[in-house]
Protein backbone atom coordinates (compact mmCIF):
# COMPACT_ATOMS: atom_id res chain seq x y z
CA UNK A 1 0.00 0.00 0.00
CA UNK A 2 1.44 3.53 -1.04
CA UNK A 3 2.39 6.15 2.12
CA UNK A 4 1.71 9.54 2.03
CA UNK A 5 2.95 12.33 4.43
CA UNK A 6 1.14 15.77 4.17
CA UNK A 7 3.40 18.22 5.47
CA UNK A 8 4.00 21.95 7.12
CA UNK A 9 0.17 22.07 6.59
CA UNK A 10 -2.60 23.91 8.90
CA UNK A 11 -5.30 20.91 9.31
CA UNK A 12 -8.61 22.72 9.91
CA UNK A 13 -11.71 20.55 11.23
CA UNK A 14 -15.08 21.91 12.38
CA UNK A 15 -13.74 21.87 15.83
CA UNK A 16 -10.48 24.15 15.16
CA UNK A 17 -6.82 24.37 13.00
CA UNK A 18 -3.64 23.04 13.97
CA UNK A 19 -0.16 23.24 12.15
CA UNK A 20 0.28 19.25 12.00
CA UNK A 21 1.36 16.89 8.84
CA UNK A 22 -1.25 14.12 7.99
CA UNK A 23 0.33 10.47 6.96
CA UNK A 24 -1.53 8.56 5.56
CA UNK A 25 -1.13 5.12 4.67
CA UNK A 26 -3.05 2.95 1.98
CA UNK A 27 -6.69 4.11 1.58
CA UNK A 28 -6.88 5.60 5.37
CA UNK A 29 -5.63 8.16 7.56
CA UNK A 30 -2.94 6.72 9.99
CA UNK A 31 -2.24 9.60 11.89
CA UNK A 32 -2.33 13.76 12.62
CA UNK A 33 1.08 14.24 13.23
CA UNK A 34 3.19 17.20 15.13
CA UNK A 35 5.24 18.75 12.03
CA UNK A 36 8.49 17.30 11.77
CA UNK A 37 7.14 13.83 13.26
CA UNK A 38 9.62 11.14 13.59
CA UNK A 39 9.04 7.33 13.45
CA UNK A 40 11.60 5.72 15.55
CA UNK A 41 14.35 8.52 15.23
CA UNK A 42 13.99 8.68 11.30
CA UNK A 43 12.49 11.57 9.45
CA UNK A 44 8.87 10.01 8.08
CA UNK A 45 9.52 11.80 4.89
CA UNK A 46 12.38 9.56 3.90
CA UNK A 47 10.54 6.64 4.62
CA UNK A 48 7.09 6.89 2.88
CA UNK A 49 6.38 6.78 -0.80
CA UNK A 50 5.22 10.19 -1.43
CA UNK A 51 5.66 13.62 0.46
CA UNK A 52 3.12 16.21 -0.31
CA UNK A 53 4.51 20.29 0.57
CA UNK A 54 1.49 21.78 2.07
CA UNK A 55 3.37 24.74 3.65
CA UNK A 56 0.93 27.87 3.81
CA UNK A 57 -2.03 25.90 2.75
CA UNK A 58 -5.15 24.46 4.60
CA UNK A 59 -5.61 20.57 4.77
CA UNK A 60 -9.25 20.27 4.97
CA UNK A 61 -11.39 16.75 4.80
CA UNK A 62 -12.70 16.18 1.65
CA UNK A 63 -16.07 17.81 0.33
CA UNK A 64 -19.20 16.25 0.61
CA UNK A 65 -21.87 16.86 -2.01
CA UNK A 66 -25.32 15.69 -0.78
CA UNK A 67 -27.47 16.80 -3.51
CA UNK A 68 -26.37 16.49 -7.17
CA UNK A 69 -28.35 14.80 -10.25
CA UNK A 70 -26.29 12.97 -12.60
CA UNK A 71 -28.06 11.71 -15.80
CA UNK A 72 -31.52 12.71 -14.51
CA UNK A 73 -33.79 12.85 -16.86
CA UNK A 74 -36.20 15.67 -16.76
CA UNK A 75 -38.33 17.50 -19.09
CA UNK A 76 -38.01 14.90 -22.10
CA UNK A 77 -34.25 15.45 -21.77
CA UNK A 78 -31.44 14.45 -19.26
CA UNK A 79 -28.83 16.33 -17.30
CA UNK A 80 -25.82 16.57 -19.34
CA UNK A 81 -23.47 15.10 -16.83
CA UNK A 82 -22.85 11.43 -16.84
CA UNK A 83 -21.61 9.88 -13.22
CA UNK A 84 -17.91 9.98 -15.39
CA UNK A 85 -17.81 13.43 -16.58
CA UNK A 86 -19.72 15.00 -13.43
CA UNK A 87 -17.69 13.09 -10.66
CA UNK A 88 -14.14 13.89 -12.36
CA UNK A 89 -15.62 17.67 -12.18
CA UNK A 90 -16.56 17.31 -8.56
CA UNK A 91 -13.02 15.52 -8.03
CA UNK A 92 -11.30 18.98 -9.81
CA UNK A 93 -13.04 21.45 -7.24
CA UNK A 94 -12.21 19.01 -3.75
CA UNK A 95 -15.14 17.01 -4.00
CA UNK A 96 -14.70 13.63 -3.00
CA UNK A 97 -18.28 12.37 -2.54
CA UNK A 98 -21.40 12.55 -3.95
CA UNK A 99 -25.05 11.49 -3.01
CA UNK A 100 -26.69 11.42 -6.29
CA UNK A 101 -31.05 10.83 -6.32
CA UNK A 102 -32.40 7.61 -8.28
CA UNK A 103 -35.37 8.77 -9.61
CA UNK A 104 -38.61 7.03 -9.39
CA UNK A 105 -41.78 8.46 -11.49
CA UNK A 106 -45.31 7.44 -11.13
CA UNK A 107 -45.93 4.26 -11.70
CA UNK A 108 -42.33 3.22 -11.50
CA UNK A 109 -40.86 0.49 -9.11
CA UNK A 110 -38.14 2.66 -6.55
CA UNK A 111 -36.53 -0.83 -6.28
CA UNK A 112 -36.06 -1.16 -9.86
CA UNK A 113 -35.23 2.08 -10.43
CA UNK A 114 -32.53 2.05 -7.64
CA UNK A 115 -30.89 -1.55 -9.61
CA UNK A 116 -30.75 0.86 -12.76
CA UNK A 117 -28.83 3.86 -11.02
CA UNK A 118 -26.34 1.41 -9.29
CA UNK A 119 -25.97 0.18 -12.95
CA UNK A 120 -25.58 3.65 -14.40
CA UNK A 121 -23.26 4.48 -11.74
CA UNK A 122 -21.09 1.59 -11.22
CA UNK A 123 -17.76 1.23 -12.47
CA UNK A 124 -17.89 4.99 -13.82
CA UNK A 125 -17.80 7.43 -11.40
CA UNK A 126 -13.95 9.30 -10.07
CA UNK A 127 -14.68 9.69 -6.62
CA UNK A 128 -16.73 7.95 -3.94
CA UNK A 129 -20.92 7.92 -4.08
CA UNK A 130 -24.35 7.15 -2.48
CA UNK A 131 -27.71 7.76 -3.17
CA UNK A 132 -31.03 9.30 -1.99
CA UNK A 133 -33.99 7.76 -3.71
CA UNK A 134 -36.80 9.84 -4.78
CA UNK A 135 -40.60 8.58 -4.59
CA UNK A 136 -43.37 10.21 -5.97
CA UNK A 137 -46.66 8.23 -5.95
CA UNK A 138 -46.15 6.76 -2.11
CA UNK A 139 -47.60 3.43 -2.70
CA UNK A 140 -48.09 0.24 0.05
CA UNK A 141 -45.06 -0.60 -1.90
CA UNK A 142 -43.49 1.75 -2.06
CA UNK A 143 -43.13 2.02 1.86
CA UNK A 144 -42.08 -1.26 2.04
CA UNK A 145 -39.56 -0.80 -0.23
CA UNK A 146 -38.30 2.27 1.88
CA UNK A 147 -37.90 -0.61 4.39
CA UNK A 148 -35.69 -2.72 2.07
CA UNK A 149 -33.49 0.29 1.19
CA UNK A 150 -32.43 1.57 4.13
CA UNK A 151 -30.79 -1.78 4.54
CA UNK A 152 -29.08 -1.28 1.05
CA UNK A 153 -27.42 1.85 2.84
CA UNK A 154 -29.95 4.50 1.11
CA UNK A 155 -31.11 6.01 3.98
CA UNK A 156 -32.99 9.51 2.74
CA UNK A 157 -35.90 9.64 1.10
CA UNK A 158 -37.35 12.87 -1.50
CA UNK A 159 -40.51 13.82 -1.83
CA UNK A 160 -41.93 16.90 -4.02
CA UNK A 161 -44.61 19.30 -3.09
CA UNK A 162 -44.49 20.71 -6.92
CA UNK A 163 -44.51 18.66 -10.53
CA UNK A 164 -48.13 17.46 -10.60
CA UNK A 165 -48.37 14.44 -12.62
CA UNK A 166 -44.30 14.44 -12.75
CA UNK A 167 -43.12 14.15 -9.13
CA UNK A 168 -45.51 15.68 -6.71
CA UNK A 169 -46.75 13.94 -4.08
CA UNK A 170 -50.20 14.79 -2.26
CA UNK A 171 -49.76 15.48 1.16
CA UNK A 172 -51.72 11.95 2.23
CA UNK A 173 -48.80 10.12 0.41
CA UNK A 174 -45.96 12.61 2.09
CA UNK A 175 -47.97 11.65 5.30
CA UNK A 176 -47.32 7.85 4.69
CA UNK A 177 -43.78 8.27 3.32
CA UNK A 178 -43.27 10.01 6.73
CA UNK A 179 -44.79 7.71 8.45
CA UNK A 180 -42.76 5.39 7.45
CA UNK A 181 -39.50 7.21 8.49
CA UNK A 182 -40.17 7.89 11.75
CA UNK A 183 -40.73 4.20 12.07
CA UNK A 184 -37.32 3.15 10.28
CA UNK A 185 -35.37 5.89 11.10
CA UNK A 186 -34.48 7.40 7.36
CA UNK A 187 -34.61 10.62 6.36
CA UNK A 188 -37.11 12.58 4.12
CA UNK A 189 -36.16 15.13 2.56
CA UNK A 190 -38.62 18.12 0.63
CA UNK A 191 -39.13 19.86 -2.39
CA UNK A 192 -40.99 22.73 -0.59
CA UNK A 193 -43.25 24.65 -3.20
CA UNK A 194 -46.58 24.69 -3.31
CA UNK A 195 -47.23 22.87 -6.95
CA UNK A 196 -50.70 24.16 -7.68
CA UNK A 197 -50.31 27.54 -7.01
CA UNK A 198 -47.39 28.02 -9.17
CA UNK A 199 -48.68 25.64 -12.15
CA UNK A 200 -52.22 28.30 -11.55
CA UNK A 201 -49.86 31.27 -11.90
CA UNK A 202 -47.55 30.21 -14.44
CA UNK A 203 -50.51 29.59 -16.75
CA UNK A 204 -51.89 32.63 -15.77
CA UNK A 205 -48.63 34.29 -17.34
CA UNK A 206 -48.15 32.32 -20.36
CA UNK A 207 -52.00 33.63 -21.65
CA UNK A 208 -50.60 37.48 -20.91
CA UNK A 209 -47.43 36.42 -23.33
CA UNK A 210 -45.14 36.70 -20.46
CA UNK A 211 -42.57 33.85 -21.50
CA UNK A 212 -39.35 34.75 -20.77
CA UNK A 213 -36.94 33.71 -18.34
CA UNK A 214 -37.49 35.92 -15.78
CA UNK A 215 -41.19 34.65 -15.49
CA UNK A 216 -39.89 31.44 -13.88
CA UNK A 217 -38.87 33.23 -10.81
CA UNK A 218 -41.80 35.25 -10.51
CA UNK A 219 -44.24 31.99 -11.08
CA UNK A 220 -42.48 30.50 -7.48
CA UNK A 221 -42.99 33.51 -5.56
CA UNK A 222 -41.71 32.73 -2.15
CA UNK A 223 -45.14 32.92 -0.43
CA UNK A 224 -45.62 29.72 -2.04
CA UNK A 225 -41.84 28.13 -0.65
CA UNK A 226 -42.30 29.37 2.38
CA UNK A 227 -46.39 27.65 2.79
CA UNK A 228 -44.74 24.26 1.80
CA UNK A 229 -41.81 25.12 4.23
CA UNK A 230 -44.94 25.50 6.75
CA UNK A 231 -46.92 22.65 5.32
CA UNK A 232 -43.67 19.85 5.26
CA UNK A 233 -42.94 20.77 9.04
CA UNK A 234 -46.68 20.11 10.26
CA UNK A 235 -46.73 17.24 8.42
CA UNK A 236 -43.36 16.21 10.20
CA UNK A 237 -44.07 17.49 13.41
CA UNK A 238 -47.60 15.21 13.62
CA UNK A 239 -45.36 11.76 12.22
CA UNK A 240 -42.72 13.10 14.33
CA UNK A 241 -39.86 12.09 11.11
CA UNK A 242 -36.96 13.76 10.97
CA UNK A 243 -37.08 16.55 7.90
CA UNK A 244 -34.94 18.14 5.71
CA UNK A 245 -35.69 20.81 3.65
CA UNK A 246 -33.74 21.06 0.45
CA UNK A 247 -32.33 23.96 -2.19
CA UNK A 248 -33.93 26.86 0.50
CA UNK A 249 -33.70 30.23 -1.31
CA UNK A 250 -36.41 32.07 0.69
CA UNK A 251 -35.69 34.02 3.93
CA UNK A 252 -39.20 33.45 4.85
CA UNK A 253 -38.76 29.80 4.12
CA UNK A 254 -35.63 29.55 6.88
CA UNK A 255 -37.66 31.62 9.43
CA UNK A 256 -40.00 28.56 9.16
CA UNK A 257 -36.75 25.75 9.86
CA UNK A 258 -35.43 27.93 12.67
CA UNK A 259 -38.54 28.34 14.49
CA UNK A 260 -39.30 24.36 14.10
CA UNK A 261 -35.59 23.84 15.20
CA UNK A 262 -36.03 26.56 18.31
CA UNK A 263 -39.71 24.49 18.95
CA UNK A 264 -37.33 20.88 19.22
CA UNK A 265 -38.36 19.40 15.97
CA UNK A 266 -35.74 17.32 13.67
CA UNK A 267 -35.79 19.91 11.06
CA UNK A 268 -32.82 20.89 8.98
CA UNK A 269 -32.17 23.07 5.54
CA UNK A 270 -29.66 23.38 3.21
CA UNK A 271 -29.32 25.85 0.74
CA UNK A 272 -26.77 26.21 -2.41
CA UNK A 273 -24.33 28.65 -3.66
CA UNK A 274 -26.71 30.22 -6.30
CA UNK A 275 -28.80 31.86 -3.86
CA UNK A 276 -25.82 33.44 -2.06
CA UNK A 277 -24.64 35.12 -4.87
CA UNK A 278 -26.71 35.50 -7.64
CA UNK A 279 -30.47 36.86 -8.28
CA UNK A 280 -33.80 37.43 -10.17
CA UNK A 281 -32.96 41.12 -11.29
CA UNK A 282 -29.53 40.51 -12.38
CA UNK A 283 -29.18 36.58 -13.84
CA UNK A 284 -32.86 35.39 -14.09
CA UNK A 285 -33.67 38.83 -15.38
CA UNK A 286 -30.55 39.16 -17.84
CA UNK A 287 -32.17 40.39 -21.58
CA UNK A 288 -33.16 38.11 -23.95
CA UNK A 289 -32.75 34.30 -23.32
CA UNK A 290 -29.69 34.42 -21.56
CA UNK A 291 -31.94 34.42 -18.26
CA UNK A 292 -32.62 30.60 -18.93
CA UNK A 293 -28.66 29.47 -17.86
CA UNK A 294 -29.64 30.59 -14.71
CA UNK A 295 -33.39 28.67 -14.59
CA UNK A 296 -33.53 26.39 -11.34
CA UNK A 297 -36.16 25.32 -8.90
CA UNK A 298 -36.35 26.84 -5.99
CA UNK A 299 -35.81 30.39 -8.30
CA UNK A 300 -33.32 33.04 -7.70
CA UNK A 301 -34.66 35.22 -5.38
CA UNK A 302 -34.77 39.72 -5.52
CA UNK A 303 -31.83 41.11 -4.21
CA UNK A 304 -34.14 43.84 -3.51
CA UNK A 305 -35.75 41.47 -0.97
CA UNK A 306 -32.25 40.88 0.86
CA UNK A 307 -32.49 36.89 0.88
CA UNK A 308 -28.95 36.18 0.15
CA UNK A 309 -27.50 38.02 2.82
CA UNK A 310 -30.30 36.28 5.04
CA UNK A 311 -29.01 33.13 4.22
CA UNK A 312 -25.33 33.81 5.12
CA UNK A 313 -26.52 34.78 8.16
CA UNK A 314 -28.80 31.34 8.66
CA UNK A 315 -25.37 29.84 7.88
CA UNK A 316 -23.52 31.51 10.56
CA UNK A 317 -26.37 30.83 12.83
CA UNK A 318 -27.28 27.33 11.90
CA UNK A 319 -30.39 28.14 10.72
CA UNK A 320 -29.30 26.57 7.68
CA UNK A 321 -27.10 23.18 8.21
CA UNK A 322 -25.10 23.33 4.73
CA UNK A 323 -24.72 24.17 1.22
CA UNK A 324 -25.26 21.64 -1.44
CA UNK A 325 -24.71 21.90 -5.39
CA UNK A 326 -28.48 20.37 -7.11
CA UNK A 327 -26.00 20.08 -9.87
CA UNK A 328 -28.44 19.89 -12.36
CA UNK A 329 -26.64 21.04 -15.75
CA UNK A 330 -27.56 21.05 -19.00
CA UNK A 331 -26.58 22.59 -22.28
CA UNK A 332 -27.75 25.59 -24.18
CA UNK A 333 -29.56 23.54 -26.93
CA UNK A 334 -31.53 22.04 -23.89
CA UNK A 335 -32.45 24.88 -22.20
CA UNK A 336 -33.69 26.29 -26.05
CA UNK A 337 -36.46 24.32 -25.59
CA UNK A 338 -37.82 26.68 -23.30
CA UNK A 339 -37.87 29.45 -26.09
CA UNK A 340 -41.19 31.00 -26.22
CA UNK A 341 -42.51 29.21 -22.89
CA UNK A 342 -40.30 29.79 -19.78
CA UNK A 343 -42.53 26.69 -18.02
CA UNK A 344 -40.03 24.47 -20.80
CA UNK A 345 -36.88 25.55 -19.61
CA UNK A 346 -35.00 22.57 -18.07
CA UNK A 347 -34.51 23.82 -14.41
CA UNK A 348 -30.94 23.33 -13.19
CA UNK A 349 -27.47 24.91 -12.60
CA UNK A 350 -24.28 23.34 -13.34
CA UNK A 351 -21.80 23.74 -10.15
CA UNK A 352 -20.36 20.41 -8.87
CA UNK A 353 -17.15 21.80 -9.07
CA UNK A 354 -17.11 25.48 -7.68
CA UNK A 355 -19.18 24.30 -4.55
CA UNK A 356 -16.13 24.22 -2.31
CA UNK A 357 -14.22 27.50 -3.77
CA UNK A 358 -18.02 29.29 -3.93
CA UNK A 359 -18.64 29.18 -0.24
CA UNK A 360 -14.25 30.00 0.88
CA UNK A 361 -14.74 33.48 -1.18
CA UNK A 362 -17.53 33.85 2.22
CA UNK A 363 -14.75 33.17 4.19
CA UNK A 364 -12.69 35.75 2.32
CA UNK A 365 -15.65 38.52 2.81
CA UNK A 366 -16.31 37.68 6.63
CA UNK A 367 -19.28 35.55 5.59
CA UNK A 368 -18.48 32.82 7.62
CA UNK A 369 -15.27 31.40 9.75
CA UNK A 370 -12.92 28.57 8.45
CA UNK A 371 -13.94 25.82 10.81
CA UNK A 372 -17.76 26.76 9.85
CA UNK A 373 -16.47 26.13 5.87
CA UNK A 374 -15.03 23.16 6.76
CA UNK A 375 -18.61 22.21 8.39
CA UNK A 376 -20.66 23.20 5.43
CA UNK A 377 -18.97 21.63 2.76
CA UNK A 378 -18.05 18.29 4.80
CA UNK A 379 -18.17 17.88 8.14
CA UNK A 380 -21.96 18.25 8.68
CA UNK A 381 -23.07 16.53 5.24
CA UNK A 382 -21.01 13.53 6.43
CA UNK A 383 -23.15 13.73 9.91
CA UNK A 384 -26.66 14.60 8.49
CA UNK A 385 -26.46 11.51 5.90
CA UNK A 386 -24.67 8.78 7.74
CA UNK A 387 -20.72 8.73 6.55
CA UNK A 388 -18.93 11.04 9.27
CA UNK A 389 -16.35 9.05 10.93
CA UNK A 390 -15.14 7.51 7.43
CA UNK A 391 -15.94 10.21 5.46
CA UNK A 392 -16.07 14.46 6.76
CA UNK A 393 -13.32 13.94 9.46
CA UNK A 394 -9.46 14.47 9.53
CA UNK A 395 -8.57 11.57 11.89
CA UNK A 396 -7.28 8.41 12.72
CA UNK A 397 -9.13 5.95 10.58
CA UNK A 398 -11.35 7.65 8.08
CA UNK A 399 -11.04 7.50 4.90
CA UNK A 400 -8.20 9.36 3.21
CA UNK A 401 -10.22 11.67 1.53
CA UNK A 402 -8.35 15.17 1.61
CA UNK A 403 -8.06 18.50 -0.08
CA UNK A 404 -4.33 20.84 -0.09
CA UNK A 405 -6.35 24.30 -0.65
CA UNK A 406 -4.53 27.38 -1.47
CA UNK A 407 -5.65 30.39 0.78
CA UNK A 408 -3.10 32.42 -1.47
CA UNK A 409 -4.11 30.87 -4.82
CA UNK A 410 -7.04 32.34 -6.57
CA UNK A 411 -9.51 30.49 -8.74
CA UNK A 412 -10.83 32.04 -12.06
CA UNK A 413 -14.34 30.58 -13.00
CA UNK A 414 -15.43 30.14 -16.75
CA UNK A 415 -15.17 28.07 -19.74
CA UNK A 416 -11.47 27.49 -20.69
CA UNK A 417 -10.49 28.28 -17.46
CA UNK A 418 -11.99 25.75 -14.60
CA UNK A 419 -14.88 24.28 -16.21
CA UNK A 420 -14.95 20.14 -16.64
CA UNK A 421 -18.24 19.64 -16.69
CA UNK A 422 -19.97 18.69 -19.24
CA UNK A 423 -21.64 21.75 -20.22
CA UNK A 424 -21.14 24.37 -22.99
CA UNK A 425 -21.70 27.56 -20.53
CA UNK A 426 -20.83 28.18 -16.86
CA UNK A 427 -23.63 30.71 -15.11
CA UNK A 428 -20.25 31.49 -13.14
CA UNK A 429 -18.77 32.92 -15.96
CA UNK A 430 -16.06 35.30 -14.83
CA UNK A 431 -16.56 35.00 -11.29
CA UNK A 432 -13.42 35.30 -8.84
CA UNK A 433 -12.38 33.14 -6.14
CA UNK A 434 -8.97 34.27 -3.74
CA UNK A 435 -8.14 30.52 -3.11
CA UNK A 436 -7.73 27.52 -4.93
CA UNK A 437 -8.13 23.84 -4.58
CA UNK A 438 -4.09 22.15 -5.40
CA UNK A 439 -4.30 18.74 -4.48
CA UNK A 440 -7.01 16.31 -3.86
CA UNK A 441 -6.93 12.43 -2.74
CA UNK A 442 -9.79 10.58 -2.48
CA UNK A 443 -9.34 7.41 -0.32
CA UNK A 444 -5.36 8.02 -0.49
CA UNK A 445 -5.02 8.53 -4.67
CA UNK A 446 -4.24 11.68 -5.66
CA UNK A 447 -6.59 12.63 -7.86
CA UNK A 448 -6.19 16.08 -9.01
CA UNK A 449 -2.74 18.08 -8.43
CA UNK A 450 -0.54 20.29 -10.30
CA UNK A 451 -3.41 21.59 -12.77
CA UNK A 452 -3.85 17.61 -13.82
CA UNK A 453 -6.67 15.10 -13.10
CA UNK A 454 -5.16 11.84 -12.11
CA UNK A 455 -7.71 9.53 -11.21
CA UNK A 456 -9.88 7.58 -13.43
CA UNK A 457 -13.56 6.73 -13.62
CA UNK A 458 -14.33 3.60 -11.80
CA UNK A 459 -12.05 4.86 -8.77
CA UNK A 460 -15.03 5.57 -6.93
CA UNK A 461 -16.95 3.21 -4.40
CA UNK A 462 -20.76 2.66 -3.77
CA UNK A 463 -21.38 4.26 0.12
CA UNK A 464 -23.45 2.47 2.11
CA UNK A 465 -24.94 5.22 4.15
CA UNK A 466 -25.87 4.61 8.42
CA UNK A 467 -28.87 6.63 9.68
CA UNK A 468 -28.44 10.48 10.33
CA UNK A 469 -25.89 11.06 13.11
CA UNK A 470 -28.09 14.01 14.22
CA UNK A 471 -31.18 11.48 14.76
CA UNK A 472 -29.51 8.69 16.81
Amino acid sequence: MTTTLITGGTVVNSTGRVLADVLIDGEQIAAILPPGSTLLGTDLTASVDQVIDATGKYVIPGGIDPHTHMEMPFGGTFASDTFETGTIAAAWGGTTTIVDFVVQYAGEDPLTQYALWQDKAAGTCAIDYGFHQILSDVQPASLDAMDTLVGEGVTSFKLFMAYKGVLLSDDGQILTAMQKAADNGATIMMHAENGSWIDTVVQQLLAEGKTDPVYHGISRPWQAEEEATHRAIMLADYTKAPLYIVHVSAKQAVAQIAGARDNGLNVFGETCPQYLYMSLEEQLGAPGFEGAKYVCSTPLRARAENHQDMLWQALRTNDLQLVSTDHCPFCLNQKDMGRGNFAKIPNGIGQVEHRVDLLYQGVVTGQISLERWVELISVTPARMFGMYGKKGVLAPGADADVVVYDPNGHTSIGLGKTHHMNMDYSAWEGFEVDGHVDTVISRGSVIVDGGQFLGRAGHGRFIRRDLSQYLI
